[in-house]
């Protein structure tokens, strides 16, 4: 299980923007931004292995929203 930090250089699988969810599955992970993370959780909270998620940051770097 991949526990790094997440950089700049994550990118989501769905739309390219900036990944801060990292979600490990039994066969590789998927990287998401905030928005596909929680659109997408339905699917993979059954399946899921870890999910490493970041999206606190969001807050801290770009302020609330």
């Amino acid at each position: 299980m991949t526990t790094e930090p997440l950089t700049a250089a994550d990118r989501c699988d769905r739309c390219s923007a900036q990944a801060y969810v990292r979600v490990v599955l039994p066969v590789g992970e998927l990287l998401f931004c905030g928005h596909h993370a929680r659109a997408h959780a339905p699917a993979y909270a059954g399946v899921a292995t870890h999910v490493h998620d970041e999206t606190d940051r969001l807050h801290a770097e770009h302020g609330q929203a």
